[in-house]
Protein backbone atom coordinates (compact mmCIF):
# COMPACT_ATOMS: atom_id res chain seq x y z
CA UNK A 1 0.00 0.00 0.00
CA UNK A 2 1.61 3.32 -1.01
CA UNK A 3 2.47 5.76 1.78
CA UNK A 4 0.25 8.81 1.56
CA UNK A 5 0.84 12.16 3.22
CA UNK A 6 -1.35 15.19 3.56
CA UNK A 7 0.04 18.11 1.54
CA UNK A 8 1.20 21.17 3.41
CA UNK A 9 -1.45 23.84 3.77
CA UNK A 10 -0.96 27.39 2.54
CA UNK A 11 -0.34 28.78 6.02
CA UNK A 12 2.22 26.06 6.78
CA UNK A 13 4.09 26.85 3.55
CA UNK A 14 4.09 30.57 4.41
CA UNK A 15 5.36 29.90 7.95
CA UNK A 16 8.08 27.51 6.78
CA UNK A 17 9.21 29.87 4.01
CA UNK A 18 9.35 32.80 6.41
CA UNK A 19 11.26 30.77 9.00
CA UNK A 20 13.87 29.51 6.52
CA UNK A 21 14.26 32.95 4.93
CA UNK A 22 14.94 34.59 8.28
CA UNK A 23 17.44 31.90 9.27
CA UNK A 24 19.31 32.19 5.97
CA UNK A 25 19.38 35.98 6.33
CA UNK A 26 20.76 35.67 9.87
CA UNK A 27 23.47 33.26 8.69
CA UNK A 28 24.51 35.56 5.83
CA UNK A 29 24.61 38.62 8.09
CA UNK A 30 26.68 36.73 10.64
CA UNK A 31 29.23 35.80 7.96
CA UNK A 32 29.43 39.10 6.08
CA UNK A 33 28.75 41.92 8.57
CA UNK A 34 31.41 42.87 11.08
CA UNK A 35 30.30 44.21 14.47
CA UNK A 36 30.90 47.76 15.59
CA UNK A 37 32.24 48.24 19.10
CA UNK A 38 30.81 51.00 21.25
CA UNK A 39 32.48 52.22 24.43
CA UNK A 40 29.85 53.34 26.93
CA UNK A 41 30.85 55.57 29.86
CA UNK A 42 28.85 55.45 33.10
CA UNK A 43 29.41 57.78 36.06
CA UNK A 44 29.74 55.84 39.32
CA UNK A 45 28.54 56.76 42.78
CA UNK A 46 31.60 55.65 44.75
CA UNK A 47 31.83 54.94 48.48
CA UNK A 48 34.88 54.16 50.63
CA UNK A 49 34.74 51.35 53.21
CA UNK A 50 36.51 51.11 56.57
CA UNK A 51 39.65 49.77 54.87
CA UNK A 52 39.71 52.75 52.50
CA UNK A 53 38.70 50.54 49.55
CA UNK A 54 36.44 52.15 46.95
CA UNK A 55 33.27 50.48 45.70
CA UNK A 56 29.88 51.23 44.21
CA UNK A 57 26.63 49.44 44.93
CA UNK A 58 24.88 47.42 42.24
CA UNK A 59 21.79 45.30 42.98
CA UNK A 60 22.34 45.79 46.72
CA UNK A 61 25.89 44.38 46.55
CA UNK A 62 29.20 46.26 46.79
CA UNK A 63 31.30 46.17 43.62
CA UNK A 64 34.98 46.80 44.37
CA UNK A 65 37.23 48.00 41.58
CA UNK A 66 40.58 49.53 40.72
CA UNK A 67 40.63 52.72 38.67
CA UNK A 68 43.37 54.11 36.41
CA UNK A 69 43.96 57.68 35.31
CA UNK A 70 42.38 58.74 32.07
CA UNK A 71 45.79 59.04 30.37
CA UNK A 72 46.52 55.40 31.20
CA UNK A 73 43.17 54.12 29.97
CA UNK A 74 42.91 51.73 27.04
CA UNK A 75 39.21 52.24 26.39
CA UNK A 76 38.98 56.02 26.90
CA UNK A 77 40.59 56.82 23.56
CA UNK A 78 38.01 54.57 21.90
CA UNK A 79 35.02 56.25 23.56
CA UNK A 80 32.26 56.32 20.96
CA UNK A 81 32.66 53.66 18.29
CA UNK A 82 35.46 51.47 16.98
CA UNK A 83 35.60 48.92 14.20
CA UNK A 84 38.04 46.52 15.91
CA UNK A 85 37.48 44.65 19.14
CA UNK A 86 39.25 46.40 22.05
CA UNK A 87 41.84 44.46 24.02
CA UNK A 88 39.68 44.67 27.16
CA UNK A 89 35.90 44.91 27.57
CA UNK A 90 35.68 46.79 30.89
CA UNK A 91 37.79 49.41 32.61
CA UNK A 92 37.45 51.91 35.45
CA UNK A 93 38.98 55.37 35.25
CA UNK A 94 39.27 58.34 37.60
CA UNK A 95 39.41 62.02 36.71
CA UNK A 96 40.38 64.97 38.92
CA UNK A 97 38.21 68.07 38.62
CA UNK A 98 39.37 71.66 39.07
CA UNK A 99 38.04 71.73 42.65
CA UNK A 100 40.07 68.65 43.58
CA UNK A 101 37.20 66.18 43.60
CA UNK A 102 37.58 62.80 41.97
CA UNK A 103 35.01 61.42 39.53
CA UNK A 104 34.97 57.71 38.73
CA UNK A 105 33.68 56.12 35.53
CA UNK A 106 33.10 52.62 34.24
CA UNK A 107 33.91 52.11 30.58
CA UNK A 108 32.31 49.12 28.86
CA UNK A 109 33.00 47.90 25.34
CA UNK A 110 29.81 46.62 23.73
CA UNK A 111 29.39 45.34 20.21
CA UNK A 112 26.46 45.58 17.86
CA UNK A 113 25.71 44.79 14.25
CA UNK A 114 23.85 48.00 13.47
CA UNK A 115 20.23 47.50 12.45
CA UNK A 116 20.93 43.77 12.19
CA UNK A 117 21.30 43.65 15.99
CA UNK A 118 17.51 43.72 16.16
CA UNK A 119 17.19 40.67 13.90
CA UNK A 120 16.76 38.00 16.66
CA UNK A 121 13.96 39.95 18.36
CA UNK A 122 12.34 40.81 15.02
CA UNK A 123 12.44 37.13 14.00
CA UNK A 124 10.75 35.98 17.20
CA UNK A 125 8.09 38.70 17.16
CA UNK A 126 7.35 38.33 13.43
CA UNK A 127 7.10 34.55 13.64
CA UNK A 128 4.85 34.83 16.71
CA UNK A 129 2.62 37.27 14.89
CA UNK A 130 2.33 35.17 11.73
CA UNK A 131 2.29 31.61 13.07
CA UNK A 132 0.64 32.21 16.49
CA UNK A 133 2.88 29.43 17.80
CA UNK A 134 5.26 30.76 20.47
CA UNK A 135 7.67 27.85 20.97
CA UNK A 136 8.92 27.58 17.38
CA UNK A 137 8.84 31.39 17.09
CA UNK A 138 11.05 31.89 20.13
CA UNK A 139 13.35 29.10 18.97
CA UNK A 140 13.54 30.86 15.61
CA UNK A 141 14.66 34.06 17.32
CA UNK A 142 17.24 32.16 19.36
CA UNK A 143 18.62 30.39 16.28
CA UNK A 144 18.72 33.70 14.41
CA UNK A 145 20.74 35.28 17.21
CA UNK A 146 23.07 32.29 17.41
CA UNK A 147 23.73 32.47 13.65
CA UNK A 148 24.32 36.21 13.85
CA UNK A 149 26.78 35.75 16.74
CA UNK A 150 28.51 32.82 15.04
CA UNK A 151 27.47 30.40 17.79
CA UNK A 152 26.71 27.34 15.69
CA UNK A 153 26.67 24.94 18.66
CA UNK A 154 23.18 25.93 19.76
CA UNK A 155 23.09 23.71 22.83
CA UNK A 156 26.68 24.14 24.03
CA UNK A 157 27.10 27.86 23.35
CA UNK A 158 23.59 29.24 23.77
CA UNK A 159 21.07 27.06 25.60
CA UNK A 160 23.22 25.44 28.28
CA UNK A 161 25.10 28.65 29.33
CA UNK A 162 21.80 30.56 29.56
CA UNK A 163 19.59 27.87 31.08
CA UNK A 164 22.22 26.21 33.26
CA UNK A 165 22.20 28.99 35.85
CA UNK A 166 20.91 29.37 39.39
CA UNK A 167 18.34 31.97 38.32
CA UNK A 168 16.82 29.66 35.70
CA UNK A 169 16.78 26.78 38.20
CA UNK A 170 14.91 29.08 40.55
CA UNK A 171 12.36 29.83 37.83
CA UNK A 172 11.81 26.13 37.14
CA UNK A 173 11.40 25.35 40.82
CA UNK A 174 8.98 28.23 41.32
CA UNK A 175 6.76 28.05 38.25
CA UNK A 176 6.90 24.37 37.35
CA UNK A 177 7.24 22.60 40.71
CA UNK A 178 5.80 24.92 43.33
CA UNK A 179 3.17 26.80 41.33
CA UNK A 180 2.28 23.70 39.31
CA UNK A 181 2.04 21.60 42.45
CA UNK A 182 -0.12 24.19 44.24
CA UNK A 183 -2.50 24.52 41.29
CA UNK A 184 -2.63 20.73 41.04
CA UNK A 185 -3.59 20.34 44.71
CA UNK A 186 -6.30 22.98 44.36
CA UNK A 187 -7.60 21.27 41.24
CA UNK A 188 -7.62 17.82 42.88
CA UNK A 189 -9.40 19.00 46.02
CA UNK A 190 -11.76 21.38 44.25
CA UNK A 191 -10.62 24.17 46.60
CA UNK A 192 -10.28 26.83 43.88
CA UNK A 193 -13.71 25.98 42.54
CA UNK A 194 -15.18 26.14 46.04
CA UNK A 195 -13.65 29.58 46.55
CA UNK A 196 -15.01 30.72 43.20
CA UNK A 197 -18.48 29.56 44.14
CA UNK A 198 -18.28 31.29 47.55
CA UNK A 199 -17.02 34.63 46.26
CA UNK A 200 -19.55 34.47 43.45
CA UNK A 201 -22.34 34.16 46.02
CA UNK A 202 -20.98 36.78 48.43
CA UNK A 203 -19.16 39.38 46.31
CA UNK A 204 -19.36 38.82 42.58
CA UNK A 205 -22.69 39.78 41.08
CA UNK A 206 -21.63 39.69 37.44
CA UNK A 207 -18.71 40.30 35.07
CA UNK A 208 -18.09 43.81 36.40
CA UNK A 209 -17.59 42.84 40.03
CA UNK A 210 -15.52 39.80 39.00
CA UNK A 211 -13.18 42.04 37.01
CA UNK A 212 -13.10 44.56 39.85
CA UNK A 213 -11.89 41.79 42.17
CA UNK A 214 -9.08 41.07 39.68
CA UNK A 215 -8.19 44.77 39.42
CA UNK A 216 -8.20 45.26 43.19
CA UNK A 217 -5.99 42.23 43.76
CA UNK A 218 -3.58 43.56 41.12
CA UNK A 219 -3.35 46.80 43.09
CA UNK A 220 -2.96 45.01 46.42
CA UNK A 221 -0.18 42.76 45.11
CA UNK A 222 1.93 45.83 44.30
CA UNK A 223 5.23 43.93 44.31
CA UNK A 224 4.65 43.76 40.58
CA UNK A 225 6.11 41.58 37.86
CA UNK A 226 5.88 37.82 38.06
CA UNK A 227 4.63 37.70 41.66
CA UNK A 228 1.59 39.83 40.85
CA UNK A 229 0.68 38.04 37.62
CA UNK A 230 0.82 34.60 39.22
CA UNK A 231 -1.11 35.53 42.36
CA UNK A 232 -3.85 37.52 40.64
CA UNK A 233 -4.23 35.19 37.67
CA UNK A 234 -4.52 31.97 39.65
CA UNK A 235 -6.82 33.53 42.25
CA UNK A 236 -9.33 35.18 39.96
CA UNK A 237 -9.46 32.80 37.00
CA UNK A 238 -12.04 30.38 38.49
CA UNK A 239 -14.30 33.32 39.38
CA UNK A 240 -13.87 35.03 36.02
CA UNK A 241 -14.58 31.81 34.11
CA UNK A 242 -17.89 31.39 35.90
CA UNK A 243 -18.89 34.93 34.87
CA UNK A 244 -18.01 34.43 31.18
CA UNK A 245 -15.13 36.91 31.22
CA UNK A 246 -12.96 36.32 28.18
CA UNK A 247 -9.41 35.21 28.85
CA UNK A 248 -8.20 38.19 26.81
CA UNK A 249 -9.93 40.59 29.23
CA UNK A 250 -8.58 38.86 32.31
CA UNK A 251 -5.03 38.58 30.94
CA UNK A 252 -5.05 42.31 30.15
CA UNK A 253 -6.20 43.26 33.66
CA UNK A 254 -3.61 40.95 35.25
CA UNK A 255 -0.76 42.19 33.03
CA UNK A 256 -1.65 45.88 33.18
CA UNK A 257 -1.81 45.98 36.98
CA UNK A 258 1.54 44.22 37.45
CA UNK A 259 4.51 46.41 36.50
CA UNK A 260 2.48 49.65 36.18
CA UNK A 261 1.21 49.46 39.76
CA UNK A 262 4.65 48.39 40.99
CA UNK A 263 6.10 51.65 39.64
CA UNK A 264 3.33 53.66 41.33
CA UNK A 265 3.20 51.96 44.73
CA UNK A 266 6.95 51.52 44.69
CA UNK A 267 7.40 50.09 48.20
CA UNK A 268 9.34 47.24 46.66
CA UNK A 269 12.69 46.48 45.05
CA UNK A 270 12.26 48.93 42.15
CA UNK A 271 13.67 52.15 43.73
CA UNK A 272 16.77 50.38 45.06
CA UNK A 273 17.46 48.84 41.66
CA UNK A 274 16.82 51.94 39.55
CA UNK A 275 18.75 54.41 41.72
CA UNK A 276 22.02 52.66 40.84
CA UNK A 277 21.70 53.87 37.23
CA UNK A 278 20.71 57.53 37.67
CA UNK A 279 23.74 59.07 39.36
CA UNK A 280 24.98 62.14 37.44
CA UNK A 281 28.17 63.88 38.47
CA UNK A 282 27.56 67.41 39.71
CA UNK A 283 23.80 67.01 40.19
CA UNK A 284 23.10 67.73 43.84
CA UNK A 285 19.64 66.11 43.99
CA UNK A 286 21.14 62.82 42.71
CA UNK A 287 24.26 62.88 44.86
CA UNK A 288 23.51 60.10 47.36
CA UNK A 289 21.47 56.91 47.29
CA UNK A 290 18.88 58.53 49.58
CA UNK A 291 18.68 61.52 47.21
CA UNK A 292 18.11 59.24 44.22
CA UNK A 293 15.44 57.19 45.94
CA UNK A 294 13.70 60.41 46.96
CA UNK A 295 13.93 61.55 43.34
CA UNK A 296 12.36 58.24 42.27
CA UNK A 297 9.34 58.79 44.50
CA UNK A 298 9.01 62.45 43.50
CA UNK A 299 8.75 61.29 39.86
CA UNK A 300 5.91 58.85 40.53
CA UNK A 301 3.09 61.40 39.85
CA UNK A 302 4.58 61.99 36.39
CA UNK A 303 4.64 58.32 35.36
CA UNK A 304 1.59 59.02 33.24
CA UNK A 305 1.58 55.76 31.32
CA UNK A 306 1.45 53.71 34.53
CA UNK A 307 -1.35 55.92 35.85
CA UNK A 308 -3.46 55.61 32.71
CA UNK A 309 -2.70 51.88 32.37
CA UNK A 310 -4.06 51.19 35.86
CA UNK A 311 -6.95 53.61 35.33
CA UNK A 312 -7.70 51.99 31.96
CA UNK A 313 -8.03 48.53 33.48
CA UNK A 314 -10.31 49.94 36.18
CA UNK A 315 -12.57 51.50 33.56
CA UNK A 316 -12.53 48.25 31.60
CA UNK A 317 -13.52 46.42 34.78
CA UNK A 318 -16.61 48.55 35.22
CA UNK A 319 -17.15 48.37 31.43
CA UNK A 320 -16.79 52.12 30.92
CA UNK A 321 -13.50 52.19 28.97
CA UNK A 322 -12.19 55.41 27.47
CA UNK A 323 -10.92 53.40 24.52
CA UNK A 324 -11.35 49.78 23.48
CA UNK A 325 -9.57 48.04 20.62
CA UNK A 326 -11.53 46.00 18.11
CA UNK A 327 -9.97 42.72 19.26
CA UNK A 328 -10.84 43.26 22.91
CA UNK A 329 -14.37 44.37 22.02
CA UNK A 330 -14.85 41.21 19.93
CA UNK A 331 -13.53 39.02 22.76
CA UNK A 332 -15.91 40.59 25.27
CA UNK A 333 -18.93 40.20 22.99
CA UNK A 334 -18.00 36.59 22.20
CA UNK A 335 -17.63 35.59 25.85
CA UNK A 336 -20.84 37.28 26.99
CA UNK A 337 -23.04 36.02 24.15
CA UNK A 338 -21.67 32.51 23.59
CA UNK A 339 -19.77 31.65 26.78
CA UNK A 340 -16.62 30.96 24.71
CA UNK A 341 -13.71 32.26 26.76
CA UNK A 342 -11.16 31.86 23.95
CA UNK A 343 -11.18 32.44 20.20
CA UNK A 344 -11.65 29.51 17.83
CA UNK A 345 -7.96 29.54 16.88
CA UNK A 346 -6.63 29.93 20.43
CA UNK A 347 -4.06 27.61 21.98
CA UNK A 348 -4.28 28.53 25.71
CA UNK A 349 -1.05 28.25 27.67
CA UNK A 350 -2.86 26.72 30.66
CA UNK A 351 -3.26 23.06 29.75
CA UNK A 352 -6.60 21.19 30.03
CA UNK A 353 -5.30 19.51 33.18
CA UNK A 354 -5.79 22.82 35.01
CA UNK A 355 -9.10 23.74 33.39
CA UNK A 356 -11.24 21.27 35.32
CA UNK A 357 -11.32 19.55 38.69
CA UNK A 358 -11.14 15.83 39.42
CA UNK A 359 -12.22 15.65 43.05
CA UNK A 360 -12.18 12.06 44.40
CA UNK A 361 -15.54 10.56 45.24
CA UNK A 362 -16.61 11.36 48.81
CA UNK A 363 -14.15 14.25 49.28
CA UNK A 364 -15.83 17.48 50.41
CA UNK A 365 -14.20 20.52 48.84
CA UNK A 366 -13.59 23.51 51.12
CA UNK A 367 -12.75 27.04 50.11
CA UNK A 368 -10.47 27.32 53.16
CA UNK A 369 -8.06 24.93 51.43
CA UNK A 370 -7.68 27.71 48.85
CA UNK A 371 -7.87 30.78 51.07
CA UNK A 372 -5.50 29.78 53.89
CA UNK A 373 -2.53 28.77 51.67
CA UNK A 374 -3.09 31.91 49.57
CA UNK A 375 -3.16 34.20 52.63
CA UNK A 376 -0.03 32.49 54.00
CA UNK A 377 1.65 32.89 50.62
CA UNK A 378 0.94 36.62 50.58
CA UNK A 379 1.99 37.12 54.20
CA UNK A 380 5.33 35.37 53.63
CA UNK A 381 5.99 37.30 50.42
CA UNK A 382 5.26 40.65 52.07
CA UNK A 383 6.92 39.68 55.35
CA UNK A 384 10.17 38.63 53.71
CA UNK A 385 10.14 41.88 51.73
CA UNK A 386 9.81 43.90 54.93
CA UNK A 387 12.47 41.84 56.69
CA UNK A 388 15.02 41.37 53.89
CA UNK A 389 14.25 44.04 51.30
CA UNK A 390 12.89 41.65 48.64
CA UNK A 391 10.11 39.04 48.72
CA UNK A 392 11.23 35.41 48.96
CA UNK A 393 8.66 33.92 46.61
CA UNK A 394 10.18 30.43 46.79
CA UNK A 395 9.53 30.31 50.54
CA UNK A 396 6.06 31.73 50.00
CA UNK A 397 4.97 29.24 47.35
CA UNK A 398 6.78 26.30 48.98
CA UNK A 399 5.16 26.78 52.39
CA UNK A 400 1.78 27.42 50.76
CA UNK A 401 2.12 24.14 48.86
CA UNK A 402 3.03 22.29 52.06
CA UNK A 403 0.01 23.76 53.84
CA UNK A 404 -2.37 22.94 50.98
CA UNK A 405 -1.04 19.38 50.79
CA UNK A 406 -1.23 18.88 54.56
CA UNK A 407 -4.79 20.19 54.73
CA UNK A 408 -5.88 17.89 51.91
CA UNK A 409 -4.34 14.84 53.63
CA UNK A 410 -5.88 15.81 56.96
CA UNK A 411 -9.30 16.07 55.31
CA UNK A 412 -9.13 12.63 53.76
CA UNK A 413 -7.17 12.76 50.51
CA UNK A 414 -4.82 9.81 50.08
CA UNK A 415 -1.11 10.18 49.35
CA UNK A 416 -1.64 8.60 45.94
CA UNK A 417 -4.44 11.03 45.07
CA UNK A 418 -2.40 13.99 46.33
CA UNK A 419 0.65 13.08 44.22
CA UNK A 420 -1.58 12.50 41.19
CA UNK A 421 -2.94 16.03 41.62
CA UNK A 422 0.53 17.53 42.00
CA UNK A 423 1.71 15.62 38.93
CA UNK A 424 -1.24 16.86 36.88
CA UNK A 425 -0.56 20.42 38.02
CA UNK A 426 3.08 20.25 36.95
CA UNK A 427 2.09 18.67 33.65
CA UNK A 428 -0.32 21.53 33.03
CA UNK A 429 2.48 24.12 33.26
CA UNK A 430 5.17 22.33 31.24
CA UNK A 431 4.44 24.15 27.97
CA UNK A 432 4.18 27.53 29.69
CA UNK A 433 7.45 26.92 31.53
CA UNK A 434 9.20 25.99 28.28
CA UNK A 435 7.98 29.23 26.69
CA UNK A 436 9.16 31.19 29.73
CA UNK A 437 12.66 29.67 29.52
CA UNK A 438 12.84 30.35 25.79
CA UNK A 439 11.82 33.96 26.43
CA UNK A 440 14.69 34.28 28.92
CA UNK A 441 17.10 32.76 26.40
CA UNK A 442 16.15 35.08 23.56
CA UNK A 443 16.49 38.04 25.92
CA UNK A 444 20.07 36.95 26.60
CA UNK A 445 20.79 36.45 22.90
CA UNK A 446 19.33 39.86 22.03
CA UNK A 447 21.51 41.50 24.67
CA UNK A 448 24.61 39.80 23.24
CA UNK A 449 23.64 40.98 19.76
CA UNK A 450 23.71 44.55 21.07
CA UNK A 451 20.26 45.73 20.01
CA UNK A 452 19.94 48.05 23.00
CA UNK A 453 23.42 49.54 22.50
CA UNK A 454 22.64 50.18 18.83
CA UNK A 455 19.37 51.97 19.54
CA UNK A 456 20.99 54.14 22.19
CA UNK A 457 23.77 55.10 19.77
CA UNK A 458 21.31 55.97 17.00
CA UNK A 459 19.01 58.14 19.09
CA UNK A 460 21.41 59.46 21.70
CA UNK A 461 22.58 62.58 19.84
CA UNK A 462 19.44 63.50 17.89
CA UNK A 463 16.95 64.55 20.56
CA UNK A 464 15.40 68.08 20.53
CA UNK A 465 15.00 69.31 24.09
CA UNK A 466 11.22 69.67 24.22
CA UNK A 467 10.77 66.25 22.59
CA UNK A 468 13.39 64.52 24.72
CA UNK A 469 10.95 62.82 27.16
CA UNK A 470 8.73 61.38 24.42
CA UNK A 471 11.70 60.29 22.30
CA UNK A 472 13.20 58.59 25.35
CA UNK A 473 9.82 56.92 25.77
CA UNK A 474 9.91 55.65 22.17
CA UNK A 475 13.52 54.49 22.57
CA UNK A 476 12.83 52.52 25.74
CA UNK A 477 9.56 51.13 24.36
CA UNK A 478 11.52 49.73 21.41
CA UNK A 479 14.33 48.30 23.54
CA UNK A 480 11.97 46.68 26.08
CA UNK A 481 9.65 45.30 23.39
CA UNK A 482 12.65 43.84 21.55
CA UNK A 483 14.26 42.32 24.64
CA UNK A 484 11.20 41.53 26.79
CA UNK A 485 12.53 43.19 29.94
CA UNK A 486 11.95 46.53 31.64
CA UNK A 487 14.73 46.15 34.20
CA UNK A 488 17.25 45.27 31.50
CA UNK A 489 16.14 48.37 29.60
CA UNK A 490 16.72 50.54 32.67
CA UNK A 491 20.33 49.34 32.81
CA UNK A 492 20.81 50.32 29.15
CA UNK A 493 18.83 53.56 28.99
CA UNK A 494 19.24 55.40 32.30
CA UNK A 495 23.05 55.84 32.08
CA UNK A 496 22.38 57.64 28.77
CA UNK A 497 19.12 59.42 29.57
CA UNK A 498 19.95 61.12 32.87
CA UNK A 499 23.30 62.73 31.89
CA UNK A 500 21.75 63.67 28.54
CA UNK A 501 18.74 65.28 30.22
CA UNK A 502 21.00 67.25 32.55
CA UNK A 503 23.24 68.38 29.68
CA UNK A 504 20.21 69.47 27.65
CA UNK A 505 18.67 71.29 30.62
CA UNK A 506 21.88 73.26 31.21
CA UNK A 507 22.84 73.70 27.56
CA UNK A 508 19.40 75.08 26.67
CA UNK A 509 19.24 77.08 29.91
CA UNK A 510 15.86 75.59 30.82
CA UNK A 511 13.84 77.34 33.49
CA UNK A 512 13.13 74.21 35.54
CA UNK A 513 15.97 71.67 35.08
CA UNK A 514 14.90 69.48 38.02
CA UNK A 515 11.37 69.20 36.64
CA UNK A 516 12.69 68.50 33.14
CA UNK A 517 14.86 65.64 34.44
CA UNK A 518 11.85 64.31 36.38
CA UNK A 519 9.85 64.09 33.14
CA UNK A 520 12.73 62.34 31.35
CA UNK A 521 13.08 59.89 34.22
CA UNK A 522 9.34 59.11 34.15
CA UNK A 523 9.44 58.64 30.37
CA UNK A 524 12.22 56.05 30.64
CA UNK A 525 10.40 54.26 33.46
CA UNK A 526 7.11 54.12 31.60
CA UNK A 527 8.49 53.43 28.14
CA UNK A 528 10.28 50.39 29.54
CA UNK A 529 7.13 49.19 31.33
CA UNK A 530 5.05 49.56 28.15
CA UNK A 531 7.56 47.64 26.02
CA UNK A 532 7.89 44.86 28.59
CA UNK A 533 4.14 44.62 29.09
CA UNK A 534 3.35 44.39 25.36
CA UNK A 535 6.23 42.17 24.25
CA UNK A 536 5.37 38.54 23.43
CA UNK A 537 8.84 37.51 24.65
CA UNK A 538 8.40 39.08 28.11
CA UNK A 539 8.14 36.77 31.12
CA UNK A 540 5.22 38.75 32.58
CA UNK A 541 3.35 38.58 29.25
CA UNK A 542 3.86 34.82 29.13
CA UNK A 543 2.85 34.38 32.78
CA UNK A 544 -0.24 36.56 32.41
CA UNK A 545 -1.35 34.31 29.57
CA UNK A 546 -0.38 31.13 31.40
CA UNK A 547 -2.15 31.94 34.68
CA UNK A 548 -5.36 33.13 32.99
CA UNK A 549 -5.52 30.37 30.40
CA UNK A 550 -5.18 32.78 27.47
CA UNK A 551 -3.56 32.28 24.09
CA UNK A 552 -0.27 34.23 24.13
CA UNK A 553 -0.73 36.10 20.86
CA UNK A 554 -4.43 36.74 21.54
CA UNK A 555 -3.32 38.44 24.76
CA UNK A 556 -0.63 40.46 22.99
CA UNK A 557 -2.87 41.58 20.11
CA UNK A 558 -5.81 42.58 22.29
CA UNK A 559 -3.68 44.35 24.90
CA UNK A 560 -1.59 46.57 22.61
CA UNK A 561 -4.39 48.98 21.50
CA UNK A 562 -5.37 49.91 25.07
CA UNK A 563 -1.74 50.12 26.21
CA UNK A 564 -0.85 52.29 23.20
CA UNK A 565 -3.76 54.61 23.91
CA UNK A 566 -2.40 55.17 27.43
CA UNK A 567 1.12 55.66 26.05
CA UNK A 568 -0.06 58.31 23.56
CA UNK A 569 -1.80 60.29 26.32
CA UNK A 570 1.39 60.09 28.39
CA UNK A 571 3.49 61.28 25.44
CA UNK A 572 1.27 64.33 24.92
CA UNK A 573 1.44 65.27 28.60
CA UNK A 574 5.24 64.84 28.78
CA UNK A 575 5.79 66.95 25.68
CA UNK A 576 3.52 69.72 26.95
CA UNK A 577 5.09 69.80 30.41
CA UNK A 578 8.61 69.59 28.97
CA UNK A 579 7.90 72.71 26.93
CA UNK A 580 6.83 74.61 30.02
CA UNK A 581 9.85 73.28 31.89
CA UNK A 582 11.98 75.02 29.27
CA UNK A 583 10.21 78.35 28.83
CA UNK A 584 8.93 78.71 32.37
CA UNK A 585 5.45 78.25 33.73
CA UNK A 586 3.23 81.16 32.98
CA UNK A 587 5.29 82.49 30.08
Amino acid sequence: MPFRTKPLGKSAIINLTLFLSLMILSFIVGLTVSPTWTVVKTVLDVTTDDDNQIFYTFKDKPQYFTAVNRDESTLFVLEGTAELQPEIQEEYIVEDSADGKKTYYRLEAKRHWGIWSLLPAICAILLCWVSREPITSLLGGIVSGALLLGMYDLTGEVLIPTLGTASVAGILILYLWLLGGLLGVWSKTGAAQAFAEWITRKVVKGPRTAKLVAWLLGVLFFQGGTVSTVLVGTTVKPVADKENISHEELAYIVDSTASPIASQLAFNAWPGYVQAFIFVSGVSFLATEADRIAFFFSSVPFCFYAIFAVLGTFLLSIEKPLFLGKGMKTAMERARSTGKLDSDTAAPLAAPELQSTSVPKGYQASMFEFVLPLVLLICIAVGTYIAFGSPNVHWAFGIALLLAASMSLFRGLTIKELMAGIGQGMKGLVIGSVILLLAITIGSVSAQAGGGAYLVQVFGDTLPWFLLPVLLQLLTMTIAFSTGTSWGTYAVAFPLAMPLAWAVANGQDLSHPWFFMTLCFAAVMDGSVYGDQCSPISDTTVLSSMCTGCDLMDHVKTQIPQATFAAVIAAVLWTTLAYFAGVGFGG
